[in-house]
């Protein structure tokens, strides 16, 4: 029986972006990794790697012993030496040139993780419009909301293919934030995403703690 070469996919997601991915995990960590799963009971099945919420700026890259409960059934599998690794497949195209590391030192050692682009992932004129919007989101529309404090975030894309919006910061509750939504941020979408129906703005604009107008 063939071996499974080092970091090569296992399962793939079905939106494709298994074969482009690619994720670094060195000998050092798989050695470290594989010798904390052998001390856990047996419901462990391996690691489970993910990104809460991905593509904004509060995103954050996690590792965690993966449970048969906590594995959804289109996760990302792959091979390492001697353990599995199921990658969530909502984040897998935001661990583009992901690594993890793992480093001795007179403490023990320590872990890390890096995921370059876990705040704005690699998109192309293929990539799932969720991911396409928040690239827009990050890298046109929040850096000019920025110079008023404010920010906005892509909560879901509903069944109609309208972008529901939360605004943060400076602009909720803030009394400009509808010339915002239209003018600017639903104007910037749809003009380089014209397969989206609109957006939706789903912020409590009750709350006028830190609005800038």
């Amino acid at each position: 029986m063939s071996e499974t070469p080092e970091n090569t996919p296992v399962d793939a997601a079905a939106d494709g972006q298994a074969d482009i991915v690619e994720i670094d995990l060195s000998e050092s960590a798989q050695e470290y990794l594989k010798g904390l799963l052998e001390k856990q009971e047996d419901d462990v099945v391996g690691i489970r790697i993910f990104v809460n919420d991905p593509g904004t700026t509060k995103a954050e890259t996690c590792i965690a012993y993966g449970r048969a409960d906590d594995i959804s059934d289109d996760s990302i599998i792959r091979e390492y030496q001697g353990f599995t690794a199921y990658f969530d497949a909502k984040s897998w195209s935001y661990l583009e040139d992901a690594k993890v590391d793992y480093a001795s030192d007179r403490m023990g050692g320590q872990l890390t993780i890096k995921a370059p682009n876990s705040k704005m992932p690699k998109v192309s004129d293929d990539s799932p419009l969720e991911d396409r919007i928040k690239y827009l989101l990050y890298t046109e529309i929040n850096p000019s909301l920025a110079s008023h404090g404010g920010e906005v975030s892509l909560m879901k894309l509903d069944d109609e293919n309208y972008a529901i919006l939360q605004f943060g910061g400076g602009c909720q509750g803030c009394g400009a934030v509808e010339a915002t939504l239209k003018d600017g941020v639903e104007k910037t979408l749809m003009e380089n995403l014209p397969e989206l129906a609109g957006v939706k703005d789903m912020t409590d604009h009750t709350d006028k703690t830190n609005a800038y107008y």
